[in-house]
C-alpha cells in the first residue's frame, strides 16, 4: 500500500481504462474524499454502490449502477438497476459486472492490516474481482472509522493506493417513532420468543420492533445490517452474551460506532455468508422482520417499486425470508402500516401489479392485527389479510375484488 497525496492519486486514476466500472463503499461509509478525487480525474465512469446516500457525483459522464437503490441514486436519469438478491451480488461482480477500481473506506493501518469498519457487505468480493483482472484497490484511511472484526480485516498488501482523510462518519437522520410504528413493533415483538435469533431490515418498523424487545431474554442477532436498536438491546441485557452480533454492515449514531469499535462481540462478515439462505437456516429460531410498500391477497409483498418505478430493490429480504422459513422454529414476518398517509391509499391491494419481492411468509402484521399465513389455505390467508391487516376503509372493496380473483371471502 502506498499512501499518496490527492494530486498523485488523481494522476494514477487518470490512467485507468476508458469508462471504468468503479465499486465504492455504500450506505453511510462512502469515502467522499477519494471519490471526489476520482470524479475530478476521470471524465466518464460507471459508479456501482449499494444504498448510496446523498452526495454522489451528479454530472454527465457518471453512469450509476446498483442492485439496491438508495436516496443518492433514486430518480436519477440513466440509472441502471440490476435486480438481484443481495446474496448473489458478489457473483454479479465476479461474472457480469467486473470492476476496474474499488474505492473503500477503512481504518488507519494497525500492525499491517486495516478494517473495512462499518461496511463489509459486497466489498471483499469486489476486491477479489478487481484483483483478478488487474485493477486498482484504493482506500481512504480514516482514524474515525471503527475497527470491526470479521471478513473486513485486510492486509495492507491488498490495497494499491491510500489517501489519508480524517473526517467523522455520517449518521442517518434521527426519526421519531410514530404511534403506528410503535403499535406494529409491539405486535411483531409478541411473535418473537425468548432465545430467538433476529434479522431486521431498515426503517421505522424494525426500529420500533427492537424498542419493544427490551423485555425479552437470550436473543441473538444474525442480520444483513443493524443500527442503534441492537445497542439498546445489549444495554438492556437482552442479548445472549455467548452469541456474537453478526451482520454485514452497520450504520447509526456516533455512540453506535464507538460501541462496535474493537468490540469482540461484533462480527461483520461478507454478504455471501450473512445472506446465504442455507447459513441463515442453521441459526436457531431465526425471526426475519422486514417491511414492504404493499402486500396483496395472495400474501405477496412488494418492497422495491412504487407505481412501477424502482424505489429500492430486493436487498436481503428474499434471502432472509427463505432462510427463516427453513430455520427450526424460525419465522418470516412482513410488517407495514395499513395505509399510505401521503398517497391516501391502502397498502393492502387485491393483486400486486408489479414485481414480487417475497412471498410465503409466516405472518403479515399491521397496526390492526396479525395475519397468520404459513399453514393456512389460500382463502384463509386472504380472509385474514382483509380482516386483520387491511385498513377498515379498504376492507369492503378488498372483499369484492378478492371474490373476483376467485377467493372465497366472508363478510
Amino acid at each position: 500500500m502506498r499512501i499518496v497525496s490527492e494530486s498523485r492519486l488523481a494522476a494514477v486514476l487518470a490512467g485507468v481504462p476508458a469508462t471504468p466500472r468503479v465499486v465504492v463503499s455504500g450506505n453511510f461509509a462512502t469515502p467522499a474524499r477519494a471519490l471526489a478525487v476520482l470524479d475530478a480525474a476521470v471524465a466518464e465512469y460507471r459508479l456501482f454502490a449499494l444504498n448510496a446516500q446523498a452526495g454522489l457525483p451528479d454530472r454527465p459522464g457518471v453512469l450509476l449502477e446498483t442492485p439496491f437503490v438508495g436516496p443518492g441514486m433514486r430518480g436519477r436519469a440513466g440509472l441502471r438497476y440490476f435486480p438481484s438478491r443481495l446474496s448473489l451480488v458478489p457473483q454479479l461482480l465476479k461474472q457480469g459486472l467486473p470492476p476496474d477500481v474499488v474505492l473503500v473506506h477503512t481504518t488507519a493501518p494497525v500492525d499491517g492490516v486495516v478494517s473495512l469498519g462499518t461496511e463489509v457487505n459486497i466489498l471483499p468480493a469486489a476486491i477479489e474481482a478487481v484483483r483478478a483482472r488487474g485493477g486498482l484497490v484504493v482506500a481512504q484511511l480514516n482514524p474515525h472509522m471503527p475497527f470491526t472484526y470479521g471478513d473486513g480485516v485486510l492486509p495492507v498488501d491488498e490495497i494499491d493506493y491510500a489517501l489519508e482523510a480524517e473526517e467523522p462518519l455520517p449518521s442517518p437522520a434521527l426519526r421519531a417513532l410514530g404511534d403506528t410504528a410503535r403499535i406494529i413493533g409491539a405486535r411483531v415483538a409478541d411473535l418473537v420468543a425468548d432465545g430467538s435469533t433476529l434479522q431486521l431490515g431498515i426503517g421505522g418498523i424494525p426500529d420500533a420492533t427492537l424498542a419493544a424487545l427490551t423485555g425479552h431474554a437470550g436473543l441473538a442477532v444474525w442480520s444483513e445490517m443493524f443500527s442503534d436498536g441492537v445497542l439498546t438491546l445489549d444495554r438492556a441485557g437482552v442479548l445472549d452474551p455467548a452469541e456474537p452480533v453478526t451482520a454485514s454492515f452497520v450504520f447509526g449514531s456516533p455512540e453506535l460506532y464507538k460501541w462496535v469499535d474493537r468490540n469482540p462481540r461484533v462480527r461483520l462478515l461478507r454478504t455471501e455468508k450473512t445472506n446465504d439462505p442455507a447459513v441463515i437456516a442453521r441459526q436457531r429460531a431465526l425471526v426475519s422482520v422486514n417491511s414492504a410498500l404493499e402486500v396483496d391477497l395472495f400474501a405477496q409483498a412488494n418492497a422495491s417499486r412504487v407505481r412501477g418505478t424502482i424505489y429500492s430493490g430486493f436487498g436481503g429480504q428474499t434471502d432472509f425470508v427463505v432462510g427463516a422459513l427453513h430455520s427450526p422454529g424460525g419465522r418470516a414476518i412482513i410488517a407495514l402500516p395499513s395505509w399510505h398517509p401521503k398517497a391516501g391509499v391502502s397498502t393492502v391491494v387485491p393483486r400486486l401489479t408489479g414485481p414480487v419481492t417475497s412471498f410465503q411468509h409466516s405472518f403479515l402484521v399491521s397496526e390492526h392485527g396479525v395475519a397468520t399465513i404459513w399453514g393456512r389455505d389460500a382463502d384463509e390467508q386472504a380472509q385474514q389479510i382483509v380482516d386483520r391487516v387491511a385498513h377498515p376503509d379498504a376492507r369492503e372493496e378488498l372483499r369484492m375484488r378478492g371474490r373476483e380473483l376467485g377467493f372465497s371471502l366472508g363478510a
